[in-house]
């Protein structure tokens, strides 16, 4: 199929895309998780999940170019599916990245359809900026691997059926060199999940331990030894996804827009210096949704997500903590005083509480600086002293 699309193929596909969105906003699946999962269904059904995947592994079998129109199209709507951001935005990229043919007739179709929902597992107590120094071990034992560690900070574990994990295969190489990457069911005899409370109320996080679990020897996602490459790459793709988030494929500013909403309502937005701090909000949200834009772009390009895509997330970082700043001086305490869901002023303080974790989620904003002025800006690297060391003779970080 061509990677370009006439005029008109365009617009016929941008009134189908239309009308399979207008059909399904009257309508819902249930509440939260439920209504996601059944609105992919909706969609996938429609012939429109997926879209870039092959058909035979669940996706639409269709172009770059019909994508970023059903994203176009999409963005118009209320957004449904903001849940399987990680499921979709990095699980099921690297899956189709890596995967072998059975594992992507496997797992795909399911994951493309919300029937499943995935997620990411790489953090540990010890390792979380340096995630190469991580400490969960996997063994080969005939037809199964064997799996002992710990994660932590894993979003919708609780909730997810399957994950995508990195684990230590060969602790007698240097620490990037000894990890490969699984799958993992969540469900399995072995995985103990554990939620972390949050200051909103929410748990959405969550602890994971692994007593002895066993996986199928199959369930190696990619190459043996290679799973730093592929955790890179899936951190690349995070970064695009959180960064994107709200921006879709046109510029907005959805932040700004809800404080203005809140200023009018107070009669703050008669203020001078909150005029001037919305505005310069509207400059970053609309910068964010350009970058996030250009990252799109470069996906289509038939590229991999590169380290560019550190800006966007860092970008959506600072954001919140200008929203932040920004609702204390619109909404006083009420910014902060907390309310039910439902209740005027809680979709504020939520979003002021969740600011905090903005520079943690998806790697700190130190780690995106870092990576910003080396693989981007090309400044000088950090000193490392443990280049070249065996990750079994570290006297640091978790191998301590």
């Amino acid at each position: 199929m061509a990677e370009t699309l006439t005029t008109e193929e365009s617009e016929a596909f941008a009134l189908r895309c239309r009308e399979v969105l207008e059909s399904l906003a009257g309508e819902s699946g249930g509440e939260g998780l439920d209504d996601a999962k059944w609105w992919l269904g909706q969609v996938a059904e429609a012939g429109l999940g997926g879209i870039v995947y092959d058909a035979d592994h669940g996706g639409a079998g269709l172009t770059k170019a019909h994508d970023k129109i059903w994203r176009q199209e999409k963005a118009k709507f209320a957004a449904r599916d903001g849940e399987f951001v990680i499921s979709h935005g990095m699980c099921l990229p690297v899956m189709n990245d890596f995967g072998t043919d059975e594992q992507k007739r496997t797992f795909m179709p399911q994951m493309i359809t919300g029937e499943t929902m995935w997620c990411q597992m790489f953090s540990e107590p010890g390792a979380g900026s340096d995630v190469a120094s991580l400490a969960t071990k996997a063994m080969l034992d005939g037809d199964e691997w064997i799996i002992n560690g710990q994660k932590v900070w894993t979003t919708l574990a609780h909730v997810s059926d399957y994950g995508i994990l990195i684990a230590r295969t060969d602790p007698e190489v240097v620490k990037h060199a000894g990890i490969s990457m699984f799958i993992v069911d969540m469900k399995a005899p072995g995985v103990e999940i554990r939620p972390i409370h949050q200051i909103d109320g929410g748990k959405h996080f969550n602890e994971v331990f692994f007593t002895d679990l066993r996986i199928p020897k199959d369930w190696l996602l990619g190459e043996l030894n290679n799973g730093w490459n592929q955790a890179t790459a899936m951190l690349m793709y995070e970064r695009v996804a959180i960064g994107s988030l709200g921006a879709g494929s046109a510029i907005s500013q959805p932040m700004t827009k809800s404080l203005i909403n809140a200023a009018t309502k107070n009669g703050r937005i008669q203020d001078a210096t909150v005029r001037d701090e919305l505005m310069k909000l509207y400059a970053m949200e609309s910068t964010k949704a350009m970058v996030a834009m250009r990252a799109r772009a470069e996906v289509k390009a038939g590229k991999a997500p590169g380290p560019g895509g550190s800006l966007g997330k860092l970008a959506s970082s600072e954001i919140s903590w200008r929203y932040r700043e920004i609702a204390q001086a619109i909404q006083g305490l009420d910014s902060q005083a907390w309310v039910d869901e439902g209740e005027p002023g809680h979709a504020v303080q939520s979003r002021v509480l969740n600011s905090f974790q903005a520079g943690i989620a998806g790697g700190t904003d130190e780690i995106q600086r870092n990576i910003i002025g080396d693989r981007v800006l090309g400044l000088p690297r950090d000193i490392s002293v443990d280049k070249g060391v065996p990750f079994n003779e570290l006297k640091t970080g978790s191998a301590s």
